[in-house]
């Protein structure tokens, strides 16, 4: 969260993935860092599981947030 808050402010867009558990204490850490608007893509959790093409499935659910997130459409 902190590197992402962090590339923003420098100008380079950035987008951080985290999932469903950590939802809370990513909320935590923007607001901490001044950066309470901040937003985030969340997967299901877990991932640490997942290889191949689950991986893949899983990584393709967060691109639309990705997208909006690093293009600043307001999505």
């Amino acid at each position: 969260m902190h590197d992402g808050i962090s590339f923003e402010r420098r100008g380079i867009p950035a987008a951080v993935v985290i999932t469903e558990p950590f939802v809370g204490a990513a909320r935590a850490m923007a607001s901490f860092d001044g950066a309470p608007a901040f937003r985030w893509a969340t997967l299901p959790h877990p991932t640490a599981e997942l290889s191949g093409g689950a991986i893949g499935a899983a990584a393709m659910l967060v691109v639309p947030a990705v997208e909006a997130i690093v293009l600043g459409d307001g999505r």
